[in-house]
């Protein structure tokens, strides 16, 4: 967690694993709040062997003629789910219980790790381009099956791919890695030791093209791309990047994404930072709403109370008052989701000719121009009207910055309400979840 005191995160690491099968929450845990939980120790891998390009295509062809695909069920009206990691996804008996928890209350979706941060893949697969990278430690050998059991239940299964931070990836392709401008020829690494995909690096994108389909196939029936960004947390004076327009390369790679995924007729969601629900600078990570809104069915800006800045929405805490926290931002979002014109300049966006006078305290954001004590927007670009439906925020139900219970969980729920959405995601590194915060299920 970005700002995790390290003390107290091994300590709950150390409850986890005592309590759940000697480590299925210590990895759960270090999967990623918010910006992703970065990993608290090192990881290491072995390396597997690349499969070429040629045969793989003439294997996969094989493959596919003996695929039974799988069956999906439609997208709830009102999403209301819960994360679920990768290592408690192949623990049965932690597994059902949340399983449990889905049917008892208002809750009708699980979000599954599919990929995460160590960049090892949940579940076994005959696929040339991504048996390598099958995890040996976490994920679950019968993920179809469990899918298939999930449906029955009528609950909507969304898998979760970390795209960039991908260690083990950069590890087998460092080339294809943000590179090191101190180490010639080696990929660069955060403070936490984890090295990240370059935004631009093609190949990548096949790989996870084809990690996309195969979870399709076997029955996910919502895709969800996290750490779709460049990296933040780290040496950047130390980091090179094949593009340094970094909304626009990101841009391009939603765009293939979305050409390439989409028309196999899977859902696709995007995590964005929280702030970029109330800036439109691109944040030194690339991610701006405006760029990402036309190739996903869903935007999930991650507006944690936790993660956001002294003095945000004029709170000193900005833990003191979570459904102010969600509403500030989803409301913003909303706004520019409706908005016919913005000042992000995108791919498809036409220059158009206009002004408009707007609040201060958007001061950051880019092509502002200020004055005492209002914005003049000078630049704008033409940009499509989108069903604010799209939205749906991740909520914080994780203690980091104050304590999360029944009010503070539910208070950022009625946030999302009151901002007219009907959709949201609690996010629990720890997999534990305030039951007292979600209403009964109903008859």
């Amino acid at each position: 967690m970005t700002h995790m005191s390290m003390e107290r995160a091994l300590q709950e690491i150390k409850n986890n694993t005592r309590a759940y099968l000697f480590g299925a929450l210590f990895v759960g845990l270090l999967s990623g709040a918010y910006f992703g939980v970065p990993v608290i120790l090192p990881v290491s891998y072995s390396s597997p062997e690349v499969a070429d390009s040629a045969a793989v295509a003439s294997v996969e062809e094989e493959r596919k003629e003996s695929i039974s695909h799988a069956s999906h069920i439609p997208t709830p009206e009102a999403v209301k789910a819960i994360y679920m990691s990768q290592c408690v996804v192949g623990t049965p008996s932690f597994r059902d219980s949340l399983i449990t928890l889905i049917e008892e209350t208002e809750l009708n979706s699980v979000v599954i790790d599919i990929k995460d941060y160590t960049g090892k893949i949940a579940f076994e697969t005959e696929h040339p381009l991504l048996k390598s990278f099958v995890s040996d430690e976490c994920g679950a050998r019968d993920m179809r099956g469990f899918i298939e059991t999930l449906h029955e239940k009528e609950i909507y299964v969304i898998g979760r791919i970390t795209v960039f931070q991908d260690p083990f990836y950069a590890e087998i392709h460092p080339e294809l890695a943000v590179q090191s401008v101190s180490g010639s020829g080696t990929p660069w690494v955060d403070y936490k030791g984890l090295s990240f995909i370059d935004v631009s690096s093609k190949p990548f994108w096949e790989y996870i093209v084809a990690l996309s389909k195969e979870s399709y196939e076997i029955g996910f029936d919502e895709l969800n791309y996290d750490y779709i960004r460049y990296p933040s947390d780290g040496p950047m004076k130390d980091a090179k990047f094949v593009n340094d327009n970094k909304s626009e390369a990101l841009e391009i790679f939603f765009k293939y994404l979305y050409e390439e995924v989409h028309p196999i007729g899977v859902k696709m969601s995007a995590d964005l930072f929280g702030y970029t629900a109330i800036f439109t600078n691109d944040l030194g990570i690339g991610q701006q709403l405006e760029r990402a809104l036309p190739y996903f069915d869903y935007i999930a800006p991650m507006v944690y109370p936790s993660h956001y800045n002294k003095g945000f929405a004029g709170l000193e805490n900005p833990n003191t008052d979570p459904y102010k926290v969600v509403f500030t931002s989803m409301e913003e979002a909303v706004r520019r989701t409706l908005a016919k014109e913005t000042v992000v300049e995108t791919l498809d966006g036409e220059e158009v000719f206009t002004s408009e006078v707007i609040p201060a305290h958007y001061a950051e954001d880019v092509g502002f121009v200020a004055t005492s004590t209002r914005q003049v927007v000078t630049g704008y670009y033409t940009k499509p009207v989108y069903d604010i439906q799209k939205l749906r925020p991740w909520l914080q139900d994780f203690d980091y910055g104050g304590d999360y219970d029944i009010e503070e969980v539910r208070a950022q729920i009625q946030a999302t309400y009151d901002t007219s959405l009907t959709s949201w995601m609690l996010w629990s590194p720890s997999n534990r979840y305030t039951r007292g915060a979600l209403e009964p299920a109903q008859e």
